[in-house]
């Protein structure tokens, strides 16, 4: 079963003074949510704080009733969170099947065959690219494998740092297609995005940080329709 996602007035860096402070989100079951803000605002080092790969110094995180903050990295796929980073998130010399593998590791799904199943039927593009090594692919097809490979652990919760970074206009159109169906299977996703204007169109809700802190908060229809908003991180564009 889902469950909410609470990060409440969270404090966290690398070890030296905080880079985010007092932050507080919610992600509800089964929601698309985006952290928005300018380069430097914290965006990265709060979703890095949620998987265990920073020093939280103050707030709470929880996934349903379990305490996150605290907790190793190792820890967390079994509890249902899976992480996808930007860059590197694919293992290149092995072949997209190994890749898929590597993700029941941690967390091994009650029925491997049916989950690979599931999972290559969001990202059909590969399927006649098992046997492939990860390294040969496209960039957007190299971000399903990471994707594929996040959610070989049967998630409750996926977080995402930047899923579209560097992929063309039409491979951008696609990843944002396969959030929605994700979204569809139950999962509550939870990421980073710096093509703002495209995320909000799919999220349920939208926070936005400046300097570390909570700036703005609202459904995607609310932060694309806020004149400010707008003004500030969307190009000033009408939504």
């Amino acid at each position: 079963m889902t469950e909410r996602l609470s990060v409440t007035n969270v404090s966290a860096g690398y070890g030296g003074p905080p880079i985010i402070e007092e932050v507080s989100l919610t992600v509800e079951p089964g929601e698309i949510a985006v952290i928005l803000g300018p380069n430097g605002a914290g965006k990265s080092t709060l979703l890095k704080t949620i998987f265990a790969l920073t020093t939280v110094s103050a707030g709470s995180i929880k996934l349903g009733a379990k305490e996150l903050a605290g907790c190793k990295t190792s820890a967390l796929v079994p509890l249902g969170v899976s992480a996808v980073p930007q860059t590197k998130n694919v293992f290149a010399t092995m072949s997209v099947d190994e890749n898929l593998d590597v993700g029941t590791y941690a967390a091994p799904p009650k029925d491997k065959a049916a989950t690979r199943e599931r999972v290559l039927s969001l990202f059909p593009d590969l399927r006649d690219k098992l046997k492939q090594p990860a390294g040969e692919l496209s960039g957007g097809q190299r971000q399903m494998v990471a994707m594929g490979r996040a959610l070989m652990s049967d998630p409750k919760l996926v977080l995402l740092d930047e899923p579209t970074a560097g992929l063309s206009p039409a491979y951008l159109e696609r990843i944002f297609d396969l959030l929605l169906d994700i979204r569809k299977t139950g999962i509550t996703i939870l990421m980073v995005e710096q093509n703002a204007r495209q995320a909000l169109q799919i999220a349920d809700h939208g926070h936005i940080l400046v300097n570390g802190r909570n700036y703005a908060s609202g459904t995607g229809k609310e932060l694309l329709a806020d004149e400010d908003v707008r003004r500030l991180f969307l190009g000033g564009a009408a939504a």
